[in-house]
């Protein structure tokens, strides 16, 4: 081999070795920085192929996609000293490539530990300013968004992150005093059932009471109707008997004195001690009809 094929085989590997070293590509999940001597000249550079200095500059690529900060579940104090164990997490992506690059090195490892004191830190001034109750119902939407809108801005000053959401997973009570707190529930709910059931048993007593007078009057109403029909039916009995002896008194008369004679003799253990000559047996002397 020739020194002159040598030599252009020299030059080709400079060429291909400085034209490796010249370019570099960003992918649309990523965001790039170029830097010279450790110092940044080109930030936020933008997906697809770019040239460099070679040997002088080099290039840094991050993951540019939203992230996930799962924080670890934390004890806080609300307003009132009560213990909660709350857990959070926060979605955040790079806002700014250069202060990213200057707070964290580019690690996304230092980047989550400073994150995650400042969202703890958040967290914590949020749940002291409010009660158990705004915290775990009342005001939990609030809280969120609060405490998102503070990390943004922290976050984006010191770390050069944009904090989209922050998430509270769950709040609990921490072990210790769950106990206290089932039995002080628990009681709460005996003394709710007895009410409820005071004011059934009231309620019971009302509805016999008004039961009670309704059956009263119903039957004062019906006994008060069926004397008024007995009376109007003596009353039509009389008129129909009265009718029928103005029409034949004697026989009227005779027809009552058999009914008396059939009901004073239906036993033969009655003894009457009576005057024959007595008007009761008139129609039995032969001369009572005429």
């Amino acid at each position: 081999m020739s020194n002159k094929t040598i030599f252009g085989l020299i030059i080709a590997l400079i060429l291909v070795v400085v034209g490796w070293n010249s370019f570099f590509v960003v992918s649309q999940i990523e965001r790039g920085i170029v830097l010279q001597f450790g110092k940044v000249v080109k930030d936020d550079v933008q997906p697809g192929l770019h040239f460099k200095l070679p040997f002088i500059q080099e290039h840094r690529l991050f993951d540019g996609r939203l992230l996930t900060l799962d924080s670890a579940t934390q004890r806080y104090l609300t307003l009132e000293k009560k213990a909660l164990m709350v857990d959070s997490y926060a979605k955040w992506r790079i806002a700014n490539v250069e202060r990213f690059y200057t707070a964290t090195s580019g690690m996304r490892s230092i980047a989550e530990e400073r994150l995650s004191r400042q969202l703890e830190s958040g967290l914590r001034n949020e749940v002291a300013r409010r009660t158990l109750n705004e915290v775990v119902s009342g005001e939990r939407d609030q809280l969120m968004a609060d405490i998102t809108s503070t990390l943004d801005t922290s976050a984006r000053r010191e770390l050069g992150i944009e904090v989209l959401d922050v998430r509270v997973k769950a709040i609990d009570l921490p072990s210790e005093v769950n106990r206290s707190v089932f039995e002080r529930m628990s009681s709460e709910r005996e003394r709710e059932a007895r009410e409820h059931r005071a004011k059934g048993r009231e309620l019971a007593e009302g509805i016999r009471a008004d039961a009670d007078r309704q059956q009263r009057v119903i039957l004062a109403e019906a006994f008060r109707e069926a004397e008024q029909i007995r009376g109007d039916g003596d009353a039509q009995s009389a008129a129909i008997y009265s009718e029928a002896y103005n029409k034949d008194p004697e026989f009227y008369s005779f027809y009552r004195s058999l009914q008396a004679y059939r009901e004073s003799f239906s036993s033969k253990s009655d003894i009457l001690v009576l005057d024959p000559e007595s008007e009761f047996f008139r129609y039995l002397q032969g001369n009572g009809v005429r």
